[in-house]
């Protein structure tokens, strides 16, 4: 059954009927990294086979990060891996998993300004390419409401603080505090979405890689259509990797908003911190997707191979997923 479409009600993701849509799934990297240093577009299989290995841990969403310099394909990027290439490899992949009954998050994950390549992550979106970037994106897939859009993996603005100062940049970017270049703000990026008439749900991080969302509520972005969520990231080397903060600021968003823990992890090669936090999450009736699907080596794959052979660490979301 294909993915169904979902929006925003109060503080949930529901489907067209109205029922509860609760995301669980996986990060699934390369896309971000592969085309930009020039060897691929994908880091793996993205095959039937791989797809079918996701859907077999009985998720329902995949995140995807994106490449900004690639997407445009600008600054030198090479155009098999770049440009129509990339986009045309992306849309295959969204469409494989959407066919398979899998939600797709659409995550802006590196970006560069100026004349770069976009080859790591920056303390917030680039006016010279970001909003352009969502204006594409959005067009694409705009009329899909199976895929969502993360508009920026990781803010960390005014030297990765949780200031007033990092906030107003968030929102409204501009000359910034600890960022070398003219700030795209989150306002903007909704702005620039919604310009092309794309109605898909829009997902927010916070600051400090986003993993705080003290100012989020007070500094929400606008959007006519009412359909944002917050996007929340924790690892147990994290900001806010503690029970308090979780009750804090987390929760209050959480009863506003619907929250998506967009990336949680545990580098420990232990399960004890992602259980309790999924545990959280559960009590709230809320979204989380593990990092990472992929074959690196790290204490933090969630498989041994492409075909779904989990880790000891992946082995505690596919129990938690199948439940």
């Amino acid at each position: 059954m294909p993915a169904p479409a979902v929006h925003v009600q109060a503080t949930a993701l529901v489907d067209a009927a109205g029922r509860r849509v609760r995301l669980r799934g996986v990060n699934r990297s390369g896309t971000e990294y592969a085309c930009a240093q020039g060897w691929g577009i994908f880091d793996g299989p993205s095959d039937s086979a791989a797809v079918q290995a996701i859907v077999s841990w009985k998720t329902n969403v995949v995140r995807v990060p994106l490449n900004e310099t690639c997407w445009l394909g600008i600054n030198g990027v090479k155009a098999a891996y770049s440009g129509a290439s990339y986009q045309k490899a992306i849309a295959d992949f969204v469409a494989a998993l959407n066919a398979a009954g899998l939600l797709v998050i659409l995550d802006l994950h590196w970006t560069a300004s100026g004349g770069a390549v976009a080859l790591s992550q920056q303390p917030m979106p680039d006016r010279d390419h970001t909003p352009e970037f969502w204006r594409q994106v959005a067009a694409a897939y705009g009329q899909n409401g199976a895929v969502l859009f993360d508009l920026f993996n990781e803010p960390y603005p005014d030297s990765n603080a949780d200031t007033p100062e990092a906030w107003r940049c968030w929102r409204d970017g501009g000359t910034c505090r600890g960022v070398g270049f003219q700030a795209a703000g989150m306002q903007e990026l909704v702005d620039s979405v919604r310009s092309t008439g794309a109605t898909n749900v829009i997902v927010v991080g916070g600051v400090q890689y986003a993993a705080r969302l003290s100012q989020w509520l007070a500094n929400e972005p606008h959007d006519p259509l009412g359909n944002l969520a917050a996007s929340w990231h924790v690892y147990n080397f994290s900001w806010c990797n503690t029970r308090t903060c979780w009750d804090g600021a987390a929760d209050s968003v959480s009863r506003q908003v619907p929250l998506v823990l967009g990336e949680l992890g545990e580098s420990d090669r232990g399960s004890a911190f992602v259980t309790s936090l999924m545990d959280w999450m559960d009590a709230r009736q809320g979204s989380y997707l593990a990092w990472v699907w992929d074959v690196w080596g790290s204490p933090m794959d969630l498989i041994r191979s492409y075909d779904g052979t989990a880790t000891p660490y992946g082995a505690t979301f596919k129990a938690r997923f199948g439940s």
